[in-house]
């Protein structure tokens, strides 16, 4: 919606497709996405796929995420290339910056994270994150404040990963401050 409202003023014209990867999980909900997208006008494209079957039933990964990202940007990817986009614009916000940050330095043992904008020479695609500077609760305080419906998660492994990735990080943050 956001994009949408900045198009109306922008300088610079662009147009704006909405593409979804239904990743096959049982609570995807593409009617909320698409009713979203008829309300503001911006043409929806859903990308059906197998990546359910291929992380759950084939691979059986004990930790999905990373396939299961890797398996969605490719077929983000994909679209938008044969849809002759040249900008996909991503939802992370400050926190997921900070998150990453922190997962890289204790867990890869680098300081790296996530520009707000990247091209990618292969795609000849630039990633934008429009939101990278606004912290998550803002985000959350302002839907709240617009009564803007938000689509419900829909990963089965929503919950875990999120709850492990928080306790990782809080554990990793102890243990190097109880070394000093």
């Amino acid at each position: 919606m956001g994009l949408k409202n900045l198009q109306r003023f922008y300088d610079k014209k662009f147009e704006i497709i909405a593409i979804s990867i239904n990743p096959g999980f049982e609570f995807f909900n593409s009617n909320f996405l698409k009713k979203i997208c008829e309300d503001i006008g911006v043409q929806y494209i859903e990308e059906q796929s197998h990546i359910k079957e291929i992380v759950f039933d084939i691979r059986k990964e004990k930790n999905p995420c990373s396939l299961c990202a890797n398996l969605r940007r490719g077929m983000l990817n994909s679209t938008a290339i044969r849809e002759k986009c040249n900008k996909i614009a991503l939802g992370h916000n400050e926190d997921d910056v900070l998150e990453t940050f922190f997962l890289n330095l204790l867990y890869g043992g680098n300081i790296n994270t996530f520009a707000p904008t990247s091209y990618m020479d292969r795609s000849k695609i630039t990633l934008i994150r429009p939101l990278i500077y606004a912290p998550e609760k803002s985000i959350k305080t302002f839907v709240k404040k617009n009564n803007i419906e938000v689509m419900p998660k829909c990963c089965p492994m929503d919950r875990n990963i999120k709850k492990g990735r928080h306790e990782k990080i809080n554990m990793g943050i102890s243990k190097r401050n109880s070394q000093c």
